[in-house]
């Protein structure tokens, strides 16, 4: 639901952003004004960015290959920081350097005065169309989350990216209304100029914001707290397994998650019998959390003695390889995770 709403979302913004970077610029070649000059820029940089969006998420789709046997789910992370570098360099500081040559030299709009107040008007209706879009795509999964714990917690990242893209244009907007209606006001250029940094101080924010978010993406983010309790509650959900040793997991792309746990099985007679045990267990993570897509599961008799023990040697099985018990024969739950570890290792 999340790549096709992200994508709904993206083509949204794409739309609205070609034709307003059209008449923007247009109005910038016909008024001289330093804000128009900076909001088309702004656009062009919105679309190239929706359209690395799009690229990511059709890269993203590539099958697992030996070399890259997890997928290319995260190149939907990769192109997003991208987009944020893009913004930071192309929008939000060369509007910070048009504000600098436009404060140089202020001069007011002489001719076609109304052009960059209708084009502006307009340009918010068209953001506004693009924005309303990207929040009803974004409510079909945000649930009750807050937008901000929505956009710093999304594992999908083309509809963050999106609304604050659309909600920077939206008040870089405003920003540059500002600007205009000023100096057209007043006669005074400076206001253009000041409206130009505004909109420039503003990309940069959000350019910032998304490098942070994604880059925590691209490290590795592991399930949320609601996602381990359904994944815990699955794996001792049932007589298989006695307790969790210990539990990692992996988002390996916005819609796939990787789950590695060593788990306290009960003494078994046979290892047909462990991995029967661990296949149920397997299934009901799977049905618990759909996305967890990627399990492993090591099997362990649990102990007191190897958890007290830390990290080292002692705690990484609590049964010796060839334990015995006290008539010196090897237990047959040594004997059965020792026939489970023998296969996956062959």
């Amino acid at each position: 639901m999340s790549a096709n709403g992200g994508t709904k979302a993206i083509i949204a913004a794409l739309t609205a952003n070609l034709g307003i970077a059209v008449t923007k610029f247009v109005a910038f070649l016909l008024t001289g004004s330093s804000s128009m000059l900076a909001e088309s820029i702004h656009s062009v940089a919105d679309s190239g960015n929706q359209g690395l969006l799009l690229i990511g998420g059709r890269r993203a789709k590539r099958e697992a290959t030996p070399q890259h046997p997890f997928g290319y789910g995260r190149e939907r992370y990769i192109y997003a920081f991208i987009v944020s570098i893009v913004l930071f360099s192309l929008g939000g500081l060369f509007a910070l350097y048009e504000a600098y040559h436009k404060a140089s030299d202020p001069h007011p709009i002489e001719s076609w005065q109304w052009v960059p107040v209708a084009v502006l008007l307009a340009a918010i209706v068209m953001e506004g169309f693009s924005f309303r879009t990207a929040i009803k795509e974004s409510n079909h999964i945000r649930g009750n989350q807050t937008w901000i714990r929505f956009i710093r917690r999304a594992k999908a990242p083309e509809l963050p990216v999106v609304l604050l893209e659309d909600f920077g244009a939206l008040i870089g907007l405003v920003f540059a209304l500002f600007g205009v209606g000023m100096t057209l006001a007043t006669g005074n250029g400076m206001w253009d100029a000041a409206g130009t940094a505004m909109i420039g101080v503003l990309l940069v924010i959000i350019a910032i914001t998304l490098a942070i978010e994604t880059k925590s993406l691209l490290l590795g983010e592991g399930a949320e707290r609601s996602e381990l309790a359904k994944i815990e509650r699955a794996v001792t959900g049932g007589p298989e397994v006695e307790r969790i040793i210990h539990m990692k997991t992996l988002y390996l792309g916005p819609e796939e998650l990787m789950v590695a746990a060593k788990i306290g099985v009960p003494p078994c007679e046979s290892a047909e019998e462990l991995a029967r045990g661990i296949n149920a267990v397997e299934a009901r993570i799977r049905r618990e959390v759909p996305i967890a897509r990627v399990i492993y599961l090591e099997p362990d008799i649990y102990s007191v003695a190897a958890e007290r023990a830390g990290t080292g040697q002692a705690a990484d099985t609590a049964v010796p390889e060839g334990a015995v018990d006290d008539a010196g024969a090897t237990t047959p739950q040594a004997a059965a995770v020792d026939e489970v570890a023998g296969r996956s290792g062959s």
